[in-house]
């Protein structure tokens, strides 16, 4: 079941197109990467989430009916751009804008500490914001995103600006998150963070959608018939028993075994090629090469700049 369904989605702004009928489902309780290069209309299409803009032509439903304003109570935006006050002490701040999302001042108050502690910033309720560090406001920012437990949750590049340790800090408490039954909306660059925390993705280029579906789908339709092998024997006569059948990219030693990567034939399988392998070697294992997500984003936009 979908949480949020696009349908035909255009929006203009002067002689610029920034999403031409634009098509995209939001499945309830998983991770979707939106994805794209540069300008491509994805923060455009988060703002029409968020009725910060309108469409000029299509429909957004949320829960199965036409998104209305007062929506946004049940929505939670983490923007790419922050904007904290500099100026307000930080517990005061972020009380005010949980207030903003419905919740009565104690709640705010309760649920903040619990999350303060987590992240390890209580020490910083009464401090301006301005007295923190980027990334110290970026964990003010996601805690207030998160704090009124919304079912939808946008998080455009959150990552951005964190060291490794606080960025997977960020990750496990967006799996987290979808673990108690958030719906995700996780829009990134950043092609091994999608690996990490998406079920799916869609793929913006040029104000279209080019590319929809499940992560693990997308990887079997790019893939490249690729295997790699690993194995014990004589590398001359691997080559020997190989050549002219299949085309060998790589061969060589690792962990004291021998190993190759091998493109299959339209007319091979794996199970063909280790019934011939099997006759002289004592294959240790071998494995499908999928490949990776960044590789599937560059193909796809290749695909369709060529296309257009």
């Amino acid at each position: 079941m979908n949480l949020l369904e696009a349908s035909g989605v255009v929006k203009k702004y002067a002689n610029h197109l920034a999403l031409d009928h634009v098509d995209i489902n939001i499945p309830e309780n998983q991770i979707t990467g939106l994805l794209g290069p540069n300008g491509a209309g994805k923060t455009t299409f988060i703002r029409i989430i968020n009725h910060i803009t309108m469409p000029d032509e299509g429909s957004i439903l949320f829960k199965g009916r036409p998104i209305k304003s007062s929506d946004i109570y049940n929505i939670g935006y983490l923007p790419e751009e922050r904007g904290l006050y500099k100026k307000m002490k930080v517990g005061e701040q972020a009380i005010y804008l949980a207030r903003l999302k419905g919740l009565s001042k104690q709640d705010a108050y309760h649920k903040l500490k619990y999350w303060f502690e987590k992240f390890e910033i209580g020490a910083w309720w009464n401090k301006k914001v301005e007295e923190l560090s980027k990334g110290m406001q970026q964990k003010v920012q996601f805690i207030v995103t998160v704090l009124h437990e919304p079912e939808l949750l946008i998080f455009d590049e959150p990552f951005s600006g964190f060291d490794p340790i606080n960025a997977n800090l960020l990750k496990e408490e967006i799996l987290n998150l979808k673990e108690k039954g958030a719906t995700i909306i996780f829009s990134t660059h950043n092609m091994s963070s999608v690996e990490a925390v998406c079920d799916n993705i869609c793929l913006v280029n040029k104000a279209k959608a080019i590319l929809k579906g499940n992560i693990d789908d997308l990887k079997q339709q790019y893939k490249n018939n690729e295997v790699a092998i690993e194995f014990d024997g004589d590398i001359n006569l691997f080559k020997e028993k190989l050549n002219g059948s299949y085309d060998i990219q790589d061969l060589g030693v690792k962990n004291r075994n021998h190993y190759a990567t091998i493109l299959l034939k339209e007319d091979k399988s794996i199970n063909k090629l280790i019934s011939l392998l099997l006759q002289d070697f004592k294959i240790s294992g071998i494995n499908e090469i999928l490949p990776a997500m960044d590789e599937v984003f560059i193909k796809a936009v290749e695909l369709s700049n060529k296309n257009q």
